[in-house]
């Protein structure tokens, strides 16, 4: 018969071999620190931006604060695409086999994306049959934007990172991806010009189409690219330090090679990663106790995106507040409900979130976009 303490010393005799060698086994997938920070950061210049942008008197919107307001705001798409494309190759860590075991998870992560992006864009049927089957139905059906971007570049990068196990392949095909495509664009968008509406705005030639593929994706395989090139570094200091210089030098390229604000553009593509990268460095700087109060924000940002657009935009045939209350706010007000309108939204994606772990506790904490730390060091 064995004895409890007999038991509990061999335990803590095994606990304290296994200490020797490296950290704690821990099976659970953790989050990279900086990437929820980034993306809380991101959650919440975008709900304000879109509530301000709706609501906000026109006199105020020219005022010059707003307007220094607007230029860093343009920021937050390429930081979410950044991100995401920097999550996906972070979560893979060192385990060769990895990024096959998880294609069929990113798959339907982005089938989601494109569900949900085209179905914010629902015009509501009384417009559909009102357009009847015509090129500007199927504009307003299946409009590109942030989302559906996301996700076809989600269905790419995992395609990619499937057909090249090889680091220094891997490599090779993330960065040419992240350089080709913003370089493609212009091209692409003269040669989509009579292509079926739905592929015309995927490429961007479409009209309305607002983070169409060619160049925006670009930004997702940047993150890729960056965090490919950086994950022998560990998150915090290390990994800071080599944004900051990475998107220093970005941005001092810049210098020489001038901007050219089209919508087609390399050069904004390669403004904006800088950019990126310098915010992402920073947060990877911080404190994880100031970072950790942007987290929440960023591990529920997809469906704070999902929440708030209706509310401030509308849906199908029913308003939203840019079409009740209209653009006659002062500033007070305007961010008054900006913060409110968050607020909200992030209890009802929380408890929403509570409420699918509990149906089913096994997929509690699983994400395609989660990075984990621990699945590297096991990987190792």
């Amino acid at each position: 018969m064995v004895r409890f303490g007999d038991e509990a010393r061999r335990w803590a005799y095994a606990r304290f071999v296994l200490k020797g060698f490296g950290p704690p086994l821990n099976f659970r997938q953790t989050r990279h620190p900086a990437l929820d920070g980034a993306r809380g950061l991101a959650v919440l210049a975008m709900v304000m931006g879109h509530t301000l942008d709706a609501l906000l008197a026109p006199a105020l919107k020219d005022h010059p604060w707003v307007q220094e307001y607007w230029k860093v705001r343009g920021i937050t798409a390429p930081l979410f695409l950044l991100v995401s494309g920097w999550a996906v190759v972070m979560a893979l860590g060192t385990k060769p086999g990895a990024a096959k075991d998880s294609f069929g998870r990113r798959f339907r992560r982005a089938l989601l994306l494109l569900f949900l992006g085209y179905l914010l864009h629902w015009p509501g049927w009384g417009t559909v049959r009102e357009l009847g089957f015509s090129d500007a139905m199927l504009r307003k059906v299946f409009q590109f934007d942030a989302l559906q971007c996301i996700g076809a570049a989600l269905l790419v990068g995992a395609t990619a990172l499937v057909l090249t196990p090889h680091l220094g392949a891997r490599g090779l095909l993330l960065g040419a991806l992240a350089v080709g495509i913003p370089l493609a664009s212009a091209w692409m968008w003269q040669a989509g010009a009579h292509l079926p509406v739905p592929l015309q705005q995927l490429i961007g030639s479409g009209e309305g189409s607002r983070f169409s593929f060619f160049p925006w994706a670009g930004y997702f395989f940047a993150g890729a690219f960056a965090a490919h090139g950086l994950h022998l570094l560990k998150p915090g200091p290390p990994q800071g330090f080599a944004l900051l210089a990475l998107g220093g030098a970005l941005l001092a390229l810049t210098r020489w090679v001038p901007v050219e604000w089209t919508p087609t553009s390399p050069t904004v593509v390669l403004y904006r990663v800088a950019e990126g990268l310098l915010v992402l460095g920073g947060v990877n700087l911080l404190p994880q106790r100031l970072s950790g109060l942007l987290a929440p924000l960023g591990r529920l940002s997809l469906w704070i995106y999902v929440l708030h657009l209706p509310v401030v935009y509308g849906w199908a045939n029913i308003g939203g507040l840019a079409q009740r209350i209209g653009p006659r706010l002062g500033m007070a007000a305007a961010l008054g409900v900006s913060v409110v309108l968050l607020v909200a939204c992030y209890i009802v994606a929380r408890v929403g979130r509570w409420t699918r772990e509990q149906a089913r506790p096994w997929r509690a904490g699983s994400t395609t976009l989660e990075a984990s730390v621990g699945t590297a060091r096991l990987g190792q």
